[in-house]
């Protein structure tokens, strides 16, 4: 199994469970900080390896008046005030080609979004910049397709990948987490993440913006868990009624904890009996 590394943190599917998480959005300069500064300290106190992620801009939205974010020159200077105060890695999403050298400058891990994870020019321009990719399998493709994915990043010499589940549509305004998909992209031997909160989306549902339920994201990480992953991706909130977006799906800050403790005991288990198809 490949093992990624950035900074102090190990990434692999053999290795136990990092922890990708913060606001879908940035909301403001001091939101990042103050979300970032909470979780850093609940997953310092239960020895879990932090990955911080929060979006400058999210291009994706069901309707054109949908909150995106601060944007990009305002995001990167929010983003690198988080990095340097908290010396923790920083994962954000890249929309264009012509984003990826500029984010690389701050960023460590470049995201690709699902809807653009066969995008061939974004993901050559993300390899380019020598930086981890971690890419988002699409709703609309099977897992053996992120075959073809990892081919257009590692044509640039660029090996530093990782691959993320967030469900599959089998229908509309629902998403669907089918656990095959993880051995199935473990086989190529990069870090497999699983998106938790994304898993729980109802694209569209809400007429001009996606709905989602909460309350089924801890069982979901839990599932993936068990199956084994490298990592766990939450979007968290302190006031998730009151978030730009996304928050139907967000976990709260207040249950993370909980949730982070029972993820690590079943990790721990995961790990122990490893089982490969």
């Amino acid at each position: 199994m490949k093992t990624i590394t950035i900074n102090n943190v190990d990434i692999s599917n053999d290795l136990p469970f990092v922890f990708i998480g913060g606001p879908c959005v940035i909301e403001s300069e001091d939101h990042p900080l103050f979300i970032c500064e909470k979780i850093k300290n609940i997953c310092d106190k239960l020895k879990i390896q932090y990955i911080f992620k929060s979006s400058f801009d999210k291009a994706n939205r069901t309707n054109f008046k949908g909150k995106r974010g601060v944007g990009i020159d305002k995001g990167l200077k929010i983003l690198e005030k988080v990095k340097n105060k908290f010396n923790v890695p920083i994962l954000t999403d890249v929309h264009l080609p012509d984003q990826c050298k500029v984010v690389a400058e701050v960023t460590d891990i470049l995201q690709i979004p699902a809807f653009l994870s066969r995008q061939t020019d974004l993901l050559e321009a993300a390899g380019k910049t020598g930086k981890i990719i971690n890419v988002k399998k699409a709703q609309f493709m099977a897992p053996n397709d992120m075959e073809n994915v990892i081919s257009k990043i590692t044509s640039t010499g660029n090996d530093k990948i990782l691959l993320c589940d967030r469900g599959t549509c089998f229908g509309y305004n629902n998403l669907v987490s089918d656990f095959r998909a993880l051995p199935i992209m473990t086989k190529t031997e990069y870090p497999v993440v699983f998106d938790a909160t994304h898993s729980i989306q109802l694209p569209s549902a809400n007429g001009t913006c996606s709905g989602g339920e909460r309350d089924f994201a801890a069982i979901l990480a839990r599932a993936a868990i068990a199956v084994g992953v490298a990592g766990i991706f939450m979007e968290v909130h302190d006031e998730p009624e009151k978030a730009l977006c996304d928050g139907p799906n967000m976990i709260r800050l207040s249950d993370l904890e909980q949730v982070l403790l029972e993820l690590l005991a079943l990790d721990k288990i995961s790990k122990q009996y490893k089982r490969r198809i």
